[in-house]
C-alpha cells in the first residue's frame, strides 16, 4: 500500500508518499510554500528523479494539494501512474485535545474535534483541517487518517499536567498540559533504545526535539510521563521565535503598558521572542552561533539561554524519574548543531554524564552514542522520522 502523508500548514505543505509493502520506502517528498502570498513555491523530489522547482501562484490549498498530486502522476517527474494507487492518506495534525488519545480515522464526527480544538491551536489545527478537507473532495474513496502531536503525551499523571488555577478551567475547558511533538519523541525514544540493544520499555530515557520548535519529553518505561511543552506549544524552551517559560507578570506588565491586545501579545510570544527576540532578529542557530563567534552580545547571550535552559529540563527530568538511562538528541538543532550539544553536556557528570567530544562531532546529522564509555547515562544522536510514524500509524488503522 502506497500513503501519502500530508503536514498542512497555515501557508505550505509538506508531503510524502511511502510505499509501505516495500520497507516504507519514499517515493517522493516535497514542499510547497507562500501559499495565498502573490508567488508561491513549489520543490519536489521524486526517487531516482532530478528536484523539481518552480515559482507560481498558489492561492490556496486546493491548489496546491492537486499540483502535488499531478506531480506524483507526471510522466517525467510522477512515481505513480495514477493517484487511486495512493491507498490511504495520513495527516499531521497538532492538537487533539482529550479527545484524540491516539490516531485516528477521520470522518464528520472527528473533523467537527479537530475544528473546535482550532481555539486552542489557531496558529496549526487550521491549516491540518483544512489538508483533509481537500483530500477528502479530491480523493472520496480514500481514508484519511489523523496522527495527533498531543496522543503519545496522554499517559501524562494528572499532578504533571494540571496548572495551579481554579480547578473549573481544566474541569469546564480542559485547560491541562498536553505537549507537542509527539510523533517525534515516539519514534526517537523506542529508535535510541534498540540502536543500543535495549527495551526502551523498561528505561528511563529523556528526549531533546531541538529546532525552531523545540520540546522536552521525559519517557519511563515506555510512556510520556512528563514534557515541556504545555497547553500550547508556547511553553518550556526557548525557541526560534517563541518565548518558552515566561512569568506571567511580565506579559500582563508589557500588555499594559504597552496597551497590547490578545493578537499583539500573541504575536509578542509567538513570533516576536526567543532567539529571534534576544538577538534582534536571528532565528536559526546557525546565524546564532556565528554572531556569538563574531563577538556579538545579544547572540552570545541567546546562545548560552538555549543551552541553560536544555540544560535545567535534563536535570528536571532525571529528578522527576529518579535518574535516566539515556538521553536522545534530535531536530534540526539536537541532530545536527554538535556545538550546541557541547555546552548543554558541561559540568553535567553529577549525573553520571560525560560527553565524547570526537563523536559529538563525527555523530552530527546521523545516529550515534556521542558519550564516552565510561558515561553512566548514554547520550545519543539519533536522527527522527516523523512522517513515517504517521505512515505507520495510518497503515495500521486502514489494514486493521
Amino acid at each position: 500500500m502506497k500513503i501519502l502523508v500530508l503536514n498542512c500548514g497555515s501557508s505550505s505543505i509538506k508531503y510524502q508518499l511511502i510505499n509501505m509493502a516495500d520497507n516504507a520506502d519514499v517515493l517522493a517528498k516535497g514542499l510547497i510554500e507562500r501559499i495565498g502570498l502573490e508567488m508561491g513555491e513549489f520543490t519536489h523530489r521524486p526517487k531516482d528523479k532530478e528536484k523539481y522547482y518552480t515559482q507560481v501562484p498558489i492561492p490556496d490549498h486546493a491548489v496546491g494539494i492537486d499540483m502535488l498530486l499531478k506531480a506524483l502522476t507526471d510522466k517525467d517527474m510522477g512515481v505513480i501512474s495514477d493517484i487511486n494507487e495512493i491507498g490511504a492518506c495520513g495527516h499531521r495534525v497538532a492538537h487533539g485535545g482529550e479527545y484524540f488519545p491516539e490516531s485516528a480515522i477521520i470522518e464528520a464526527e472527528q473533523m467537527e474535534l479537530i475544528d473546535k480544538l482550532c481555539t486552542i491551536a489557531p496558529l496549526h489545527n487550521p491549516g491540518n483541517l483544512m489538508g483533509i478537507q481537500v483530500m477528502k473532495k479530491m480523493l472520496p474513496n480514500v481514508k484519511q487518517v489523523g496522527v495527533f502531536d498531543t496522543s503519545f503525551h496522554h499517559t501524562i499523571p494528572a499532578h504533571a499536567y494540571l496548572y495551579a488555577i481554579p480547578y473549573e478551567y481544566y474541569t469546564e475547558q480542559k485547560i491541562r498540559r498536553y505537549g507537542f511533538h509527539g510523533t517525534s519523541h515516539k519514534y526517537v525514544a523506542p529508535k535510541a533504545a534498540e540502536l543500543l540493544g535495549e527495551d526502551w520499555q523498561t528505561k528511563k530515557i529523556i528526549v531533546c526535539h531541538l529546532g525552531n520548535g523545540a520540546s522536552i519529553c521525559a519517557v519511563k518505561n515506555g510512556k510520556s510521563v512528563d514534557t515541556s511543552m504545555g497547553f500550547t506549544p508556547v511553553e518550556g524552551l526557548i525557541m526560534g521565535t517563541r518565548c518558552g517559560d515566561l512569568d506571567l507578570g511580565v506579559l500582563m506588565y508589557i500588555g499594559e503598558n504597552e496597551n497590547l491586545d490578545y493578537q499583539g501579545m500573541n504575536n509578542l510570544v509567538n513570533k516576536k521572542s526567543g532567539l529571534c527576540g534576544i538577538s534582534g532578529g536571528k532565528s536559526d542557530m546557525r546565524d546564532i552561533r556565528a554572531g556569538k563567534d563574531a563577538g556579538d552580545e545579544r547572540s552570545t547571550h541567546a546562545f548560552n539561554m538555549f543551552a541553560y535552559r536544555v540544560k535545567k529540563y535534563i536535570g528536571a527530568y532525571a529528578a522527576a524519574m529518579n535518574g535516566v538511562d539515556i538521553i536522545v538528541m534530535t531536530g534540526g538543532i539536537g541532530e545536527n548543531a554538535w556545538f550546541m550539544r557541547e555546552p548543554i553536556f558541561e559540568d553535567m557528570e553529577y549525573l553520571g554524564i560525560e560527553l565524547d567530544k570526537k563523536a559529538n562531532e563525527e555523530f552530527a546529522g546521523c545516529d550515534g552514542v556521542i558519550s564516552t564509555p565510561n558515561s553512566k547515562v548514554k547520550v545519543m544522536s539519533v536522527t527522527t522520522n516523523e512522517e513515517l510514524v504517521i505512515a505507520l500509524d495510518t497503515y495500521k488503522l486502514v489494514t486493521q
